[in-house]
């Protein structure tokens, strides 16, 4: 079995990487009857001398592979017929704009896994990045806050070398007694609590947040019974929620009057109620000027997260009152931090935390007969047609070949 890490080519560049290069020797070392090889890259975290020092093959030519492992999408002209392939498509949601992806995959006998359908038994995720989009999401909302109000001044987070150089920055900023509230209780949210709690900020309850002032900062991270009640009164638990999410509304409003801060990291499902709303954006009573969307969902349960930013331009403005974009430095403006690629500002460390989950939930699939069902449950495309977990894209994939 030969596995492949193919060079990233979508733009704008991503310089992650499936594993490291002292990942991929361990790799290896556990399956001596695996073998190696690395697409040469001039845009990776690592570097191809980084991989050849650990006795891995660096090679322009990835045709010798069995399994080739990505990050990002691979350009349909990049694509190897009869190959298996691990990246994320971004197909299973139908996204219009990779229709001729996944129907170019089928073309091309090409088995596909997409890193978001690895999944356990209970459907749970094994491995992603979203650990790391907290951490750097955490980061950013602090670093708009500085902006905003003219602070401290703290560096964009793709310029520093990892998790540690950002705590580093973070402790060295002199942070006002804001009031924090973290939503989110998944890879994303405790994410961002880590970068919380490695500054020091004090975690307090949900009865206390609401009712006390304090003369440092502080935070609350809640979860979904926290910021949505049942429209019909009675109380029950987060089972009910996840499944009559139509039955809720938005209990959020009780914090936007006390916080400062809104850093989003949850996990936002259809029919639940949007949780901060125009309505309560604009109201007078709120004290919300830093949202930090971390999720972000455009056009879902965070008003103010009117698009997606990029790393090079990641804030602007919001004008309550006028529903609209401005100047992050307006004013009125809430500032607005909604990257949807933020893992990508800390390449080293997540690379080596996907490969660590890859490692551990992936590669031990292929020499156990995948006696847990992680291929099995993952796999999209095989054999030229899709998998019976996927049939229900059928009629994406019709719908394109017509289009064609």
């Amino acid at each position: 079995m030969k596995f492949g890490i193919i060079k990233e080519r979508k733009n704008p560049p991503d310089r992650r990487v499936v594993f490291s290069p002292e990942k991929l020797s361990e790799l290896v070392r556990e399956y001596p009857e695996a073998s190696v090889r690395v697409e040469s890259s001039d845009i990776r975290i690592f570097s191809d001398d980084e991989y050849r020092e650990q006795g891995i093959e660096v090679s322009a030519a990835m045709e010798g592979c069995d399994v080739l492992l990505g990050v990002k999408e691979v350009p349909v002209d990049a694509l190897i017929p009869d190959k298996k392939y691990f990246f994320f498509s971004h197909t299973i949601k139908k996204q219009p704009y990779n229709q001729k992806l996944l129907q170019a995959i089928l073309d091309k006998n090409i088995t596909l896994y997409d890193h978001e359908t690895i999944v356990d038994a209970s459907n749970r995720r094994l491995i992603g990045f979203g650990r790391y989009a907290g951490i750097v999401g955490a980061y950013n909302a602090f670093r708009a806050l500085g902006l905003k109000y003219e602070l401290f001044t703290l560096p964009k987070a793709e310029t520093l070398s990892d998790k540690e150089a950002l705590i580093a920055r973070l402790r060295k900023a002199i942070v006002p007694p804001v009031k924090i509230v973290l939503t989110g209780k998944g890879k994303v949210g405790m994410g961002a609590k880590e970068i919380l709690d490695a500054m020091k900020i004090k975690e307090v309850s949900v009865a206390d947040y609401l009712s006390k002032s304090y003369t440092h900062p502080v935070y609350c991270h809640i979860d979904v019974l926290d910021y949505n009640r049942r429209q019909d009164g009675s109380v029950k638990d987060n089972q009910d929620f996840y499944a009559n999410p139509s039955e809720y509304e938005s209990d959020f409003e009780r914090f936007t009057k006390v916080s400062d801060m809104f850093i989003a990291g949850h996990f936002y499902g259809n029919g639940a109620p949007a949780i901060l709303t125009r309505e309560m954006l604009k109201s007078k009573d709120n004290k919300i000027k830093v949202v930090a969307d971390i999720s972000c969902d455009v056009g879902g349960p965070v008003a103010c997260t009117l698009r997606a930013s990029t790393i090079a331009e990641p804030l602007y403005g919001y004008h309550p009152s006028e529903d609209k974009e401005v100047d992050y430095r307006h004013p009125a403006a809430i500032v607005v931090m909604a990257v949807d690629n933020l893992p990508c500002e800390l390449p080293k460390d997540a690379s080596m935390g996907f490969g660590d989950m890859f490692l551990k939930n992936v590669i031990p699939a292929f020499f156990n007969g995948d006696k847990d069902g992680i291929l099995k449950r993952a796999v999209i495309t095989e054999n030229g047609k899709l998998a019976p977990r996927f049939k229900y894209l059928e009629g994406y994939v019709e719908e394109r070949v017509k289009e064609l």
